[in-house]
């Protein structure tokens, strides 16, 4: 059985497999490569995944959930019709999507896959991420951070020694990381980063600047316009990736709303944007110990490190055009590919070597009795420390015929714990004694994947305690069954059925966007295509209809006027 990677990212995911020596991607049901990281419920309570379930971010948004990434391990609740899913759930059901895809692409069964997290991600995204892959049937092998994924794909590319700078910023998080590749060692040096940034923020501020010129929309606009706005200010986003300026246009009630943008405008209105990526890579090179001279590359990779905007920022920062010859939206998917190559110990990659480090500190509550506070946190493993890695401290009773002890783990930045992020709680047995007279011998160990294995020791007695922190709340393989079983009860419509299915929401949301003639001839078309996909058992006849319906669909994204003037599809 295979080992696939999977870049499972906020906005699209990919999936790939290494063959005869090189990294494969593997294009979903529609034949592409990129899959939308979006999951929508219908009104059967059948499950749509992909860009079948994008459509349905404008016809049917109540029951549409996106940029579910950067909220995994927070606990959110997303309402699908009449189902509650958490992030995990709706992660898993995408990756389950990828590894049905894989599965038909290489004739074989999938159980096993590496999949790649921002570097930032911290403790309980990371382990929210695993259980995603549970929850679709896979064994996750290991978990391996976007920017060094990127640089294993440059690596391998180029065969280039030197220090990089790898920006990674996509659709919901932003990581820049210090690379330094020598031979045949890939060594990540630090890293840092923003899990709550990315290109759906530089989409907001498109939005916004459209209704600051038009008010009087952001009032009387329902849900299903407004997610109209929003793919208007995507698409108008993209568009000046290409090209140096772009008119967003919205027709409500017969009378059009215009926003025009440059570049340079776009530059204006994302400062706050540009000035939190400044501070992350200021903050990734202090760590590093290396300055901007010392950087031999930038390289770009997120869908959202294609926009000149941001290439441009990054040039003026760091001196250096960043590098884009593997597609942005590709590298990391490759990255991850080679390193199931690795893993497998493919005889043309198995000699290189690949390191991580741990992106925050990792540590415990303790109590100060010199300023008597509480809640002073105590690193135990610092950020940037190369993994795998274990560490030990003592630490000492604080009052007299103490029993127990309270472990409170943590993991950030901040000299207080309360500003940092609990992880789990572990309690141990002592005898009584004065206080300080207790040693409690405390070891971190954090392995490759990023999770954390916590044991506690009472060196007077010898007693021991183990946790493995992870947010699922330990749970059981019975338990993930369970629910795993849960998830795949919904019903998914047939790979065979996803074109189809497609157009139809096409269509859906074609409606929703139109006016006029325009809607007149969506409304008859699908009807005349839902009419074939019922009554007609005929391959022919269904195939003309479909590709009758797909180019009526595009010539209308486009705005052709040739549907109304002479030059109709046939």
């Amino acid at each position: 059985m295979a080992l696939i990677g999977i870049d499972l990212g906020t906005t699209n995911s990919l999936c790939c497999v290494w063959r005869n020596g090189k990294c494969v991607l593997i294009p979903n049901s529609l034949g592409d490569y990129l899959t939308p990281s979006v999951v929508s419920a219908d009104e059967n309570g059948d499950i749509l995944v992909g860009k079948t379930a994008k459509e349905r971010l404008i016809s049917h948004p109540g029951h549409t959930a996106s940029s579910f990434k950067q909220f995994m391990g927070t606990g959110k609740v997303y309402i699908l019709g009449k189902k509650r899913f958490h992030p995990e759930d709706l992660s898993s059901m995408i990756l389950r999507r990828l590894k049905e895809d894989a599965e038909t692409f290489l004739d074989e069964d999938i159980t096993e896959a590496i999949i790649s997290v921002p570097a930032y991600f911290n403790n309980n995204q990371r382990s929210m991420t695993k259980l995603a892959g549970e929850l679709a049937g896979l064994r996750v092998e290991r978990i391996i951070n976007e920017p060094s994924a990127a640089a294993i794909a440059y690596q391998h590319a180029t065969g280039n020694d030197g220090f990089y700078l790898v920006v990674d910023f996509g659709g919901g998080t932003l990581d820049i990381s210090v690379v330094d590749i020598f031979e045949n060692i890939v060594d990540i040096i630090a890293v840092a980063g923003d899990n709550h940034l990315g290109g759906d923020d530089i989409d907001n501020i498109i939005v916004d600047a459209f209704y600051e010129l038009h008010p009087i929309l952001n009032q009387k606009l329902s849900p299903s316009e407004k997610a109209s706005v929003k793919k208007m200010a995507e698409q108008c986003k993209m568009n000046l990736t290409t090209s140096e300026q772009a008119l967003m246009v919205y027709v409500y009630k017969g009378k059009r709303y215009e926003l025009l943008l440059t570049n340079q405008i776009l530059l204006d209105l994302c400062a706050p944007i540009l000035a939190k990526i400044k501070l992350v890579l200021r903050r990734a090179l202090k760590d590093s110990s290396r300055s901007v001279n010392e950087i031999d590359a930038v390289i770009a990779v997120g869908g959202s490190g294609k926009m000149p905007i941001v290439q441009s920022f990054l040039m003026q920062l760091t001196g250096k055009a960043p590098l884009c010859s593997i597609d942005p939206d590709k590298a990391v998917a490759l990255g991850v590919g080679i390193v199931t190559g690795i893993k497998a110990r493919d005889a043309d990659i198995r000699d290189v070597v690949m390191t991580d480090i741990c992106p925050f500190t990792l540590g415990i509550r303790v109590f100060n009795r010199f300023t008597n506070d509480k809640n002073e946190y105590s690193p135990i493993i610092e950020r940037n420390t190369a993994l795998p890695v274990s560490r030990e401290r003592n630490y000492f009773t604080m009052h007299d015929l103490q029993t127990k002890v309270m472990i409170d783990i943590y993991q950030g930045e901040s000299l207080s714990v309360v500003n940092n992020l609990l992880l789990g709680q572990l309690e141990i047995s002592i005898p009584p004694a004065k206080a300080g007279e207790i040693t409690i011998s405390l070891r971190f160990s954090y392995d490759i994947n990023g999770i954390l294995e916590v044991d506690v020791r009472c060196e007077q007695t010898g007693d021991t305690e183990h946790v493995l922190i992870l947010t699922n709340k330990n749970l059981s393989s019975a338990e993930i069954t369970k629910r795993r079983q849960e998830l795949q009860k919904l019903k998914t419509p047939p790979r065979e059925q996803e074109e189809n299915r497609y157009l139809l929401e096409c269509g859906a949301r074609l409606f929703e966007e139109s006016t006029g003639q325009a809607r007149m001839l969506i409304q008859q078309e699908t009807i005349l295509f839902t009419s074939v996909l019922e009554n007609s058992g005929h391959p022919t006849e269904l195939e003309k209809a479909k590709n009758r319906f797909a180019q009526i669909v595009k010539l209308l994204d486009e705005g052709d006027d040739k549907l109304f003037f002479g030059g109709a599809a046939e």
